[in-house]
């Protein structure tokens, strides 16, 4: 039986961080060797609410780039591309904005909290509004049957097989209805202020191209239960940032167990288990910083690695737009 296709991405507007492995980049590793896996570095979504700078887009491709190689995506496996230049995906997100309502589309929770967080206002880029269209071709021009990506997302990978099965009612059955995988554990990681969800321009995360120092800095200032005043006063674990934290990346869930009832009882200081847990943090992120900043040293590679990965996934996208075409009746030269 032929491997499925996957796939997932990230908008190149800043290093990755800890949410972004614990919501999709350690799946993709383990996924990498049981499907074809496509990740994309999402350029055209970027530029919806980064258009006014384009160069920080354009940096960020390597950035991502090697944050990917860094934590184990491996190109001979992974196809990593650039989607602005994949022509195909715009092709199909035209055809898909005749089957989605302007209505549909402001009712999409994701899109809805992303435009309250940006502060647009009244003001939302009509590209902006439009991406959740934009991400069903993106999933659909490469045949993706699974989407591995946080738990925030799942409104996005609802909208396209919303879209999925009107366009196969419509034309005739073309194209494939996607699932999403969300990680059981950590799946949503909240950032160090805690707030529910960790973000590069929020100031709460931790990247996984932090240095030591860094690391301890953001840990040591990390909210914690606001009623836990002195270590012998009892505190509480449940939403508690560090020990959300614990849970997803201390291997030694003895240990974690133990930090917690202590913590709990009274008797455990605030700066003694962040103390633990920037030690938990640095043996996690060590071996990937030590790996990206190798991959780093020759920057010319990480891009023929990506010029590679694009034009492999380009010649599935040309065979899916040719389905399509047909589907719709727009083949005239064929």
């Amino acid at each position: 039986m032929p491997k499925q296709n996957i796939l997932t991405g990230d908008r190149p507007t800043g290093p990755l961080h800890l949410g972004h492995y614990v919501g999709s980049l350690q799946n993709r590793v383990k996924l990498q060797d049981q499907y074809n896996q496509y990740v994309m570095l999402a350029d055209v979504q970027a530029l919806t609410d980064n258009a006014q700078n384009p160069q920080k887009v354009k940096d960020n491709i390597l950035q991502v780039a090697l944050d990917y190689l860094a934590v184990g995506i491996d190109p001979s496996k992974t196809t990593i591309f650039i989607q602005s230049c994949i022509p195909q995906i715009a092709e199909l997100t035209v055809f898909y904005l005749n089957l989605v309502t302007v209505a549909r589309l402001q009712r999409n929770p994701t899109v809805k909290d992303e435009i309250k967080q940006k502060g647009f206002g009244t003001n939302v880029p009509a590209g902006f509004l439009c991406y959740p269209v934009s991400q069903a071709a993106d999933i659909t021009i490469f045949d993706a049957a699974l989407v591995p990506v946080g738990a925030d997302q799942a409104p996005m990978i609802e909208q396209t097989v919303e879209i999925v099965r009107k366009f196969n009612s419509i034309y005739g059955p073309t194209l494939i209805e996607p699932k999403i995988l969300v990680p059981e554990i950590g799946a949503r990681l909240p950032g160090t202020d805690g707030k529910s969800k960790m973000g590069k321009s929020l100031g709460n995360a931790i990247f996984l191209s932090d240095s030591a120092q860094e690391v301890n800095r953001k840990v040591s200032s990390m909210y914690t239960d606001p009623g836990h005043l002195r270590a012998q006063d009892p505190g509480k674990v449940e939403g508690n940032p560090v020990f959300v934290y614990l849970d997803v990346f201390d291997p030694d869930k003895d240990k974690v167990k133990e930090l917690k009832e202590s913590y709990t009882r009274g008797g455990l200081g605030d700066v003694t288990v962040k103390k633990y847990l920037a030690g938990v943090l640095e043996n996690f992120l060590a071996p990937i910083r030590s790996r990206r900043e190798e991959f780093a040293k020759d920057p010319a590679q990480v891009m023929s690695i990506l010029k590679n990965g694009t034009e492999k996934a380009e010649a599935l996208a040309s065979q899916v737009m040719s389905r399509v075409r047909k589907a719709i009746k727009i083949n005239y030269f064929n």
